[in-house]
């Protein structure tokens, strides 16, 4: 039985398209990772790292940083907006305390107090005090520009900042301020606040973030690892505390003399609110409703632990990223052709769960990688790989079915469907009944047609034989000319191998009496068939090369076989068995004609006939 040379010519067809799937998976890695994608891989994108930050946020207590809270409860106390000479209290307290430094997340646009403002500018000028001022990002057709803005360098390079548009800063009476950070944020498009300009730009001026200038101000730099590595213009804020790790004195409790002794000593501390009356609050990963308090409190922490060495080690995220979807692609490539859809799909869900765990890893060590992508890697194979190699099968298993149903009874075919065999046309070893059947005189037959009587006489032979092969569900191995050989009990084995084989002889037998009779009829010659059929061990399976295979038996009773086709034509019976079919026969009456000496055999055989043979129905 030749097989589907055509499915292996299918394969090197589909070859390059599978390679152009993978190769897509890759482009769309590489393309989310270092170009940015639509808006929804991005918004995938911060949805994963939200969902990281909240994970991983830590309330271990942040020792070096000290909150002082205008929360609720101190704006029920005092009334806002308060004096000047309030705020000027909160700071002197703090750094009566041995406080390292203080930033102010309040604006003072607009003059108050007079002492207190005074209070507040001696302060600024002479101590380690961090204004706040707050620039517009904005392209307004009126740009904001209220109060003075103060210690501002002048830029170097522009391009190492973001540029504002507009600001807002504290009145003319702060003129003197030594330090001052921004206050100004850029939230995403969601609303979400996730990224903090540490530098912005400013009409040739440079001015940093609110932790940075306090940092910058009041940090420790005793150490050798005082200096801080480079800065984007833009940070990702990293969010590694909750609101909870952090030490947070009510300012009304410590105006009222409540905070513990050294409670502030060494620590850098941030003034603001967190009161909704005030409406100092943002949307964070960690909260639709955050006070703004933490977002200053969160890059504080970062740029500590990396002044300080804490920092975790970066780590090139995009590479990794790429690495991993190039790992995934060269695994599937592997697994789509050998394995069902299912088990694929599974293998990319448990792919697209490992990426997740490797994800939440490096988010805080890359924040630039886009951890979606080899997600959405993963869902386009799903979508696009896993659909070609299931059609790809089922249109292999389509043409395989429609070959073997032309060589192989539609009932062995659907038995083959059922059985639980991995390949059920590899080589085994199996007993098999082989028969071999040939039109004797074909040549004298042939020579006076026409090529077109020839031809129809051939197939109607042939027809005569596959017939009966076919109904007694026989396994057609390859016609030769004017003949057939087929075999018995394979690919499925079969016990009744040796008798399914006697009864397509016979039924082969009454097909061509019946075809010759109506030869005769016409004036033509008659016909007579040679059989010759043999039991014993074969190996059966799919045998040839890449270009070429056919699914054949081969063994010593094949060969019998056709040795007892060609003695056929010395008896005077058309069927000729031999001993190894006999010993199984069943249900069949055998007519033993003696010993036969065959070519290539060391002994004689016994050889029979079957009885009646013209008579039997089936």
């Amino acid at each position: 039985m030749r097989i589907p040379g055509f499915l292996r010519t299918a394969v090197r067809d589909t070859s390059l398209q599978r390679s152009l799937i993978a190769l897509m998976a890759l482009v769309i890695t590489g393309w989310l990772e270092w170009h940015g994608g639509p808006a929804l891989t991005t918004a995938a994108d911060e949805w994963l790292r939200d969902k990281f930050i909240q994970l991983r946020a830590s309330e271990v207590p942040e020792r070096r940083v000290l909150v002082i809270d205008i929360d609720e409860s101190s704006v029920a106390q005092i009334p806002w907006p308060w004096p000047r000479a309030r705020i000027a209290d909160l700071i002197e307290l703090v750094l009566a305390d041995g406080a390292r430094g203080v930033a102010l997340d309040i604006l003072m646009e607009k003059p108050a107090d007079p002492l207190g403002d005074t209070r507040m500018a001696m302060l600024a000028a002479h101590g380690p005090v961090v204004l706040a001022q707050m620039f517009d990002y904005m392209d307004h057709p009126e740009p904001l520009a209220g109060g003075r803005l103060v210690a501002g360098q002048p830029a170097r390079d522009a391009g190492s900042a973001v540029l504002a548009r507009g600001f807002l800063a504290n009145h003319q009476g702060f003129a003197q301020a030594r330090h001052a950070g921004n206050i100004g944020m850029v939230p995403d498009a969601d609303g979400t606040l996730r990224r903090l300009p540490m530098h912005t730009s400013y009409q040739g001026h440079i001015y940093p973030t609110l932790s940075l200038a306090l940092l910058q101000c009041c940090g420790d730099t005793t150490t050798s690892k005082a200096s801080l590595p480079p800065l984007r213009p833009i940070e990702r804020i990293p969010y590694a505390r909750d609101w909870l790790a952090y030490d947070v004195l009510k300012a009304g409790d410590l105006l009222a003399g409540q905070m513990p002794a050294g409670m502030a000593r060494d620590r850098l501390v941030l003034i603001g609110s967190s009161s909704l009356s005030i409406g100092d609050r943002v949307s964070t990963p960690l909260g639709a409703s955050s006070a703004g308090l933490l977002v200053h409190a969160s890059m504080l922490t970062s740029l500590l632990d990396r002044q300080q060495g804490l920092a975790p080690p970066p780590l090139p995220g995009k590479a990794i990223a790429f690495a991993f979807v190039l790992a995934v692609v060269l695994l599937t490539s592997f697994t789509l052709p050998r394995m069902s859809a299912a088990a694929n799909t599974l293998l990319l869900g448990a792919s697209a769960l490992l990426w997740l765990g490797i994800a939440a890893l490096l988010a805080p060590r890359d924040p630039v990688f886009a951890p979606a992508a080899p997600l959405f890697c993963c869902l386009y194979l799903l979508a696009v790989a896993v659909p070609f190699h299931w059609e790809l099968a089922q249109r292999r298993s389509r043409q395989l079915l429609g070959t073997l149903r032309q060589y192989v009874a539609g009932e062995v075919v659907d038995e083959l469907l059922r059985s639980d065999l991995k390949d059920p046309l590899a080589p085994r070893r199996l007993e098999v009944t082989t028969l071999v059947a040939d039109m004797e005189g074909y040549t004298s037959q042939v020579e006076s047609l026409s090529l077109e009587d020839a031809s129809r006489l051939t197939t109607d032979f042939l027809e005569c034989l596959t017939r009966p092969v076919l109904e007694h569900r026989g396994t057609l191995d390859k016609y030769t000319g004017d003949g057939l050989v087929a075999f018995w009990g394979a690919p499925l084995p079969n016990p009744e191998h040796a008798d399914l084989a006697l009864d397509a002889a016979a039924k082969i037998l009454r097909e061509v009496a019946q075809f010759s009779a109506v030869r005769v009829a016409d004036g033509k010659p008659a016909l007579r068939v040679r059989i010759g059929i043999e039991s014993g061990t074969a190996m059966a399976g799919d045998y040839g090369t890449a270009a070429r295979s056919i699914y054949t038996a081969v063994g010593d009773s094949v060969n019998t076989a056709a040795r007892l086709e060609q003695a056929a034509r010395d008896y005077a019976h058309d069927v000729i068995i031999g001993e190894g079919t006999a010993s199984l026969a069943r249900r069949h009456r055998l007519l033993p004609l003696g010993e036969r000496q065959l070519r290539g055999k060391g002994r004689p055989i016994r050889v029979y006939t079957l009885e009646r043979a013209l008579e039997q129905t089936k």
